[in-house]
């Protein structure tokens, strides 16, 4: 029974115990990595941070350095061209306004001219009415002395 229970154990360590296989592939797994790559990823960490070091120490004060000599020429010319747009606006703003007050005039100058023609249609009108009026009124007056000179003839 004892040969039973020892095979047992056996074949159940095989089955389900996986300690030794997993030792086994972490061996292996080491073992590629330090000996076949001979710290290569070591040595190309360091290569990166040299790199890094000097573009922090040398390339970058002089990209800032380019950067603030570049910015305030630019900075001058965008002032410079920011000038000139508002005076070509400006001058757009001051022909727009003339034009409409030309525009303005012009429609003045219409209002006007026909404002004349009523007043000058207003006063043939009244010139008519008047001249009916006087003619009304020179008959009225000339059959009043036709009746008052036959009532008294002198």
């Amino acid at each position: 029974m004892d040969k039973i229970a020892k095979d047992v154990g056996d074949i159940q360590s095989r089955l389900i115990d996986h300690r030794p296989i997993t030792q086994g592939e972490i061996r292996y797994f080491v073992r590629e990595f330090e000996e076949k790559r001979g710290y290569r990823e070591g040595r190309l960490l360091e290569n990166i941070n040299k790199m890094v070091v000097e573009a922090n120490e040398q390339v970058m004060p002089k990209c800032l350095q380019g950067m603030h000599e570049h910015l305030f020429d630019v900075s001058t010319r965008l002032e410079a061209a920011n000038h000139m747009a508002q005076r070509v606006q400006q001058r757009e703003l001051d022909a727009h306004q003339r034009a409409q007050l030309q525009a303005g005039s012009g429609q003045d100058k219409e209002a006007w001219e026909e404002f004349l023609r009523e007043q000058q249609r207003l006063k043939d009108q009244v010139d008519e009415e008047h001249a009916k009026a006087v003619g009304r009124l020179s008959t009225q007056y000339s059959e009043m002395k036709k009746d008052l000179e036959k009532i008294a003839p002198f």
